[in-house]
C-alpha cells in the first residue's frame, strides 16, 4: 500500500479527505459567526462576557482606530498581552485593517523583545500596563510610534493611548483593507529561540482559516456549533492558543473563556463554575491538575475535547490522569510554521498513546533519511518527519537562506526524529539536536523519559547529553521529584537499568526543584545543556 494511502486509512467516511479553503480572510470567520449567532457569548473573561455581535463591532472600531493612526495594509502591529477580551478585539482589529500582527511575549526580556520589535518593524504596539515602561525603555530603538496600553485596574498614566480611548478614536467610517488570503501575511509568529535565533514564521490569512477549518474538520463529530465552551488558558500569543483556543472557538461559535495564567486552583474553579466542554492544554497543566488532592470534585467530565500539544504527552502521566479524571487526553502535534497542527490522535478511531496520531485533513507527510532528506524511510524506521499542506507557512521573514532551508520542494522539514507505523500513526523521538550518540549508539531523551515518568515518585524529567570523554557524551537525567516523596539516585538507576537498555540508563543523576520551561510550559533541554556547557567552562577554564 502506498503511504499516502495509509494515512488516511483511519478516516471515516464521514470525514473528507480533501475539502476545500474558502478565498476568505480570518476575520471573515468572525463576521460570518457574528451574523449566524449574533446574541451568543463570545468571549467570558471572569465577570465580563462579550457577544458575537459587541466582538465583531468592537474589532471593527479598533481596525478604523488604527487607519486613523496612519497604519496601512501590510504594517506590522504588536501585541503583548497575555489572554485577555483586548487581546482578541486588536487580533481582529489588525487583520480587518489589512495589517500584519506580531505576536509578542510578554514574558520576553529587554533584549528579547528588543530583537522581535526590530525584526518586524511594527509602528504599533498593544501592550499591558506592567509590562508599559519595558516598551518605552526600547521604543527609541525601534519603529513604535503608537502605544495602546491596556490595564485592569485604575491607571494615573496620561502618555499614549489607553486602549479604551484608543478605540473611541475609531469613529470614523472604516475602510475594509483589499485581501488576498493566499499571498497576504496575516501573522508573524516567532518561534521560541529553543533552537538558536528567534525566526518570524510568515503565516497567511489563508495558513490560518485552512488550520483552523482542518482542526474543525478532525474533531466534528465532537464539536456542536454553537454549544460548545472552550478554557483557553493557554496563551493567546502562542500558535497553539491562537489557532485551537482563539479561531477554532470562533470559527465553531463557541464561547471562548480566558484565563491570564494558569494557576491550578483558579483553572478549577473555573471549570467547575463554567464547565468547559474543550480545553486544549499541555502536559505541564494536566500534570498540575491530576498532583491536585480534590481534582475529581471539580466535575472535569464536562471537558469532552481535551487536545495536548506543544510539548511531548508523557504516557505514564496520560494514563495516570485519565484514570484520575476520567477525562481523554488526545495528544497532537504541531508547530510555529505549520499554523500549527499537523497531527492529533483520532477521536473516530483508535487512539496510540506515545504517538501523536494521524495528519489532520489535508496533511501530507514523510518520515525521510537524516542524511539527504530525500530518501523515504520504511515503516517503523527513523528519520525527519516532513509535512505539506495549506497550513504551512509562507517563509521565515526576511531570512531567505533559513526559508530555504527548511522548506524544499513544497515539504517542511520539521528538523524533528520520528517514524511511522504501518496504520499511519507517527511517534516523535526528539528532536535532531536533542540525540544523544554515546558509544556510538544512538539515544532518543524521550525514550528514557517516558521511563521516568512513570515512576511514582517522579513528578517531571528531562534527559539530556552531557560530554563524556570515553563515550564522546553520556546521559543525565534531571529530575523533580513529587511532594512529599524521598527518592535516591540509587533508586532512579536501578528502576532504568531494569526498563531500559544498559547504554540507556542514566549515568548521572540530578534532583531540582523546578525544570526550565517555556510560556506554555515545555521544558527547555536547550537550556539545560547551556547550563552543563558554562559549568564545564567554570570547572576547567582552559576549555
Amino acid at each position: 500500500m502506498y503511504k499516502d494511502d495509509v494515512q488516511y486509512s483511519q478516516y471515516p467516511e464521514s470525514i473528507k479527505k480533501e475539502f476545500t479553503v474558502p478565498n476568505i480572510t480570518v476575520p471573515d470567520i468572525l463576521a460570518q459567526t457574528a451574523a449566524n449567532i449574533p446574541d451568543h457569548p463570545a468571549l467570558i473573561y471572569y465577570e465580563k462576557k462579550i457577544l458575537y455581535k459587541e466582538l465583531h463591532s468592537l474589532s471593527i472600531r479598533f481596525a478604523s482606530a488604527l487607519q486613523n493612526a496612519g497604519v496601512q495594509k501590510g504594517d506590522r502591529a504588536a501585541i503583548m498581552l497575555p489572554n485577555c477580551p483586548q487581546y482578541v478585539i486588536a487580533y481582529y482589529g489588525i487583520l480587518n485593517a489589512g495589517a500584519i500582527v506580531t505576536q509578542v511575549n510578554p514574558m520576553l526580556v529587554e533584549r528579547e523583545l528588543l530583537h522581535i520589535l526590530s525584526d518586524s518593524q511594527p509602528e504599533t504596539i498593544v501592550v499591558y500596563e506592567d509590562l508599559y515602561p519595558l516598551v518605552k525603555k526600547v521604543q527609541q530603538h525601534t519603529n513604535i510610534k503608537t502605544i495602546v496600553r491596556v490595564s485592569f485596574q485604575p491607571s494615573s498614566q496620561t502618555e499614549d493611548y489607553s486602549f479604551e480611548a484608543f478605540l473611541q478614536s475609531g469613529s470614523h467610517p472604516f475602510q475594509p483593507a483589499s485581501i488576498e488570503p493566499e499571498h497576504d501575511i496575516a501573522l508573524l509568529q516567532y518561534t521560541g529561540g529553543t533552537t538558536g535565533r528567534s525566526k518570524g514564521a510568515m503565516l497567511t490569512h489563508r495558513n490560518l482559516v485552512a488550520n483552523t477549518m482542518q482542526s474543525a474538520e478532525f474533531f466534528k463529530h465532537d464539536i456542536q456549533y454553537g454549544k460548545d465552551r472552550c478554557l483557553t488558558v493557554i496563551p493567546l500569543f502562542h500558535v497553539f492558543g491562537m489557532t485551537s483556543g482563539m479561531n477554532l472557538s470562533i470559527f465553531t461559535g463557541a464561547a471562548n473563556i480566558l484565563l491570564p495564567r494558569f494557576q491550578v486552583e483558579e483553572v478549577l474553579q473555573t471549570i467547575k463554575k463554567e464547565q468547559p466542554t474543550m480545553f486544549p492544554g499541555v502536559p505541564t497543566m494536566y500534570i498540575a491538575i491530576m498532583n491536585h488532592p480534590n481534582a475529581e470534585e471539580y466535575n472535569i467530565d464536562s471537558i469532552r475535547v481535551c487536545n495536548s500539544g506543544s510539548a511531548p504527552m508523557p504516557v505514564g502521566i496520560m494514563e495516570e490522569f485519565e484514570k484520575k479524571t476520567g477525562a481523554k487526553i488526545l495528544e497532537g502535534y504541531g508547530l510555529s510554521e505549520a499554523s500549527p497542527v499537523t497531527h492529533c490522535n483520532p477521536a473516530f478511531a483508535e487512539r496510540k498513546p506515545g504517538s501523536i496520531g494521524i495528519g489532520v485533513p489535508m496533511t501530507r507527510y514523510k518520515i525521510v533519511d537524516v542524511a539527504t532528506g530525500t530518501r523515504e524511510m520504511p515503516f517503523g524506521e527513523t528519520g525527519e518527519l516532513i509535512i505539506s499542506g495549506p497550513q504551512i507557512m509562507k517563509g521565515y521573514w526576511n531570512m531567505p537562506d533559513e526559508t530555504a532551508h527548511t522548506l524544499k520542494d513544497g515539504w517542511l522539514y520539521t528538523g524533528d526524529l520520528a517514524k511511522m507505523d504501518e496504520e499511519g500513526y507517527v511517534y516523535i523521538l526528539d528532536r535532531k539536536k536533542d540525540m544523544i550518540i554515546a558509544s556510538g549508539y544512538n539515544i532518543y531523551p524521550r525514550d528514557i523519559e517516558e521511563v521516568l515518568y512513570h515512576h511514582p515518585k517522579i513528578q517531571e524529567a528531562a534527559v539530556i547529553g552531557v560530554p563524556d570523554a570515553y563515550r564522546g557524551e553520556t546521559v543525565k537525567a534531571i529530575i523533580v521529584q513529587k511532594a512529599n516523596t524521598n527518592l535516591t539516585k540509587e533508586e532512579v538507576k536501578e528502576y532504568c537499568a531494569k526498563n531500559l537498555s544498559a547504554y540507556k540508563v542514566p549515568k548521572i543523576i540530578e534532583f531540582r526543584s523546578e525544570l526550565p520551561k517555556t510560556n506554555v510550559g515545555k521544558i527547555l533541554r536547550r537550556a539545560l545543556r547551556e547550563e552543563e556547557k558554562a559549568n564545564a567552562v567554570k570547572i576547567n577554564p582552559l576549555n
